[in-house]
């Protein structure tokens, strides 16, 4: 911790890092730099022996061509841990995106970018293609940590528990931004979320008290609906207004309740379904799963494509997502909504067969054996949706395991600044049926 080594940077990693090797030969993992640059890296975490050490470049010695001051002042070593790329020109980030995506797919999968049916590039989401300096504010979700000792909101520093207390969060969706978080007052509290759905005027903040503590008077610039997160239950209550949000997406209204999933991004789930309609091309009549289903989305694109005589089957672990799920879906007879976790419930169903299949698994990928189960149902085509480009990857290749290729791979970059993506895989049987 806080040795200092002037260091060659290599290639990107997964993870927001770049890796360079100490003169001994030790792995360096190093934050806030650029692959080719010449650096001086503090190491934050290891110890002497350790497999890597993880660092920050405190110098910039040998500057890169992408490289630009971060439009953060925040960003920076030691700093918030939000935004890996704030140093990186906007191309630059989303190449860099495209090498971890890459060598993520050739080593756990064996796939190079042609064989996946894809041609290597991050495409951003609509509006958010700006020159360097400008960052999109895309993000309607922040969950900010208060700092105990004065009660200011701020966001997490890398990899760790301590608050660097903020004025602006750049990124934060302008629904976000004029509620005045960090304007606030909000002693004994953990955490403050704030929401601000796609689509509709609703605001949400949710509240994660520490033990013993009385709830503030929520008093912010706007209207907005407040819960609570219970210390010992972990549960969400209402405490007043709405306890959901209505966000717009595929031309339909979803309730998404308790401070449950929905796409960060505003641009994304509209982006997300028309990748994964265009690459299934449902046809009316057909039956398919919608697996890991969260409110519906997917589930309600199909329908909706599928038509009277078609039929879908989603699943979903979480209780309060399964409720929203069967309130959008209502209108839709021939779709059936099961709770559970997809490895126990989908073969309690007592299907056989699928047209068509949908997984947007957590991150950790769906896994060997649910890639087994999907691959005897014989589906035409299977949509996978990924946060996550290394659990994609070994689920790609448990899935050539069991007769399935790659059709096409479409990468989007939904996280501008960070080093996440979103990757729509379309699969097929690699021997199609006579």
């Amino acid at each position: 911790m806080g040795e200092e080594y002037e260091v060659e940077i290599g290639p990107v990693a997964h993870g927001g890092h770049c890796i360079a090797r100490t003169s001994e030969g030790q792995v360096l993992f190093v934050r806030h730099t650029l692959p080719g640059e010449r650096v001086v890296a503090r190491v934050t975490e290891g110890e002497e022996g350790a497999r890597f050490l993880r660092a920050d470049a405190v110098r910039v010695l040998e500057p890169s061509k992408d490289r630009i001051e971060a439009p953060c002042p925040y960003a920076g070593p030691g700093r918030c841990g939000g935004c890996d790329w704030q140093h990186a020109k906007p191309g630059a980030q989303r190449r860099l995106k495209g090498e971890v995506v890459a060598e993520q797919l050739k080593r756990l999968a064996g796939l190079t970018p042609e064989e996946a049916g894809w041609d290597g590039t991050v495409m951003p989401a609509e509006g958010d293609k700006l020159p360097a300096g400008q960052v999109p504010q895309w993000r309607t979700r922040v969950q900010y940590a208060v700092d105990p000792a004065t009660g200011k909101a701020g966001l997490r520093r890398h990899r760790s528990h301590e608050v660097e207390p903020i004025e602006h969060c750049m990124i934060a969706a302008q629904g976000v931004s004029e509620l005045g978080i960090e304007r606030r007052d909000w002693t004994g509290m953990e955490t403050v979320e704030a929401i601000a759905a796609t689509g509709s005027q609703d605001r949400q903040v949710i509240l994660t008290p520490r033990p013993g503590a009385r709830l503030p008077l929520v008093e912010l610039d706007k209207p907005v609906s407040v819960l609570r997160v219970d210390e010992k239950s972990g549960g969400v209550h209402r405490v007043h207004g709405r306890p959901f949000v209505r966000e717009r997406a595929d031309g339909r209204t979803h309730r998404v309740g308790g401070g449950g999933f929905w796409q960060v991004h505003p641009r994304a789930a509209d982006t997300l379904v028309t990748a994964v309609m265009q690459g299934l091309l449902p046809r009316k009549g057909e039956t398919a799963l919608d697996l890991y289903c969260g409110v519906g989305l997917f589930a309600g694109a199909l329908a909706d494509r599928l038509g009277d005589k078609g039929a879908v089957l989603g699943i979903e672990s979480g209780k309060r997502a399964v409720e929203d799920a069967r309130h959008n879906l209502a209108d839709f007879p021939r779709v059936r909504i099961e709770q559970g976790k997809v490895e126990s419930v989908l073969p309690r169903t007592g299907i056989t067969e699928a047209d068509l299949i949908v997984l947007d698994p957590p991150r950790s990928g769906a896994g060997r054996d649910t890639v087994s189960h999907l691959s005897s149902l014989g589906a035409r085509r299977i949509a996978y949706v990924a946060c996550d480009p290394a659990a994609l990857a070994r689920d790609l290749a448990y899935f050539r395991e069991h007769g399935y290729r790659v059709r096409t791979l479409r990468v989007f970059d939904l996280f501008p600044m960070t080093h996440h993506v979103e990757c729509v895989a379309i699969l097929e049987p690699a021997v199609k049926a006579l």
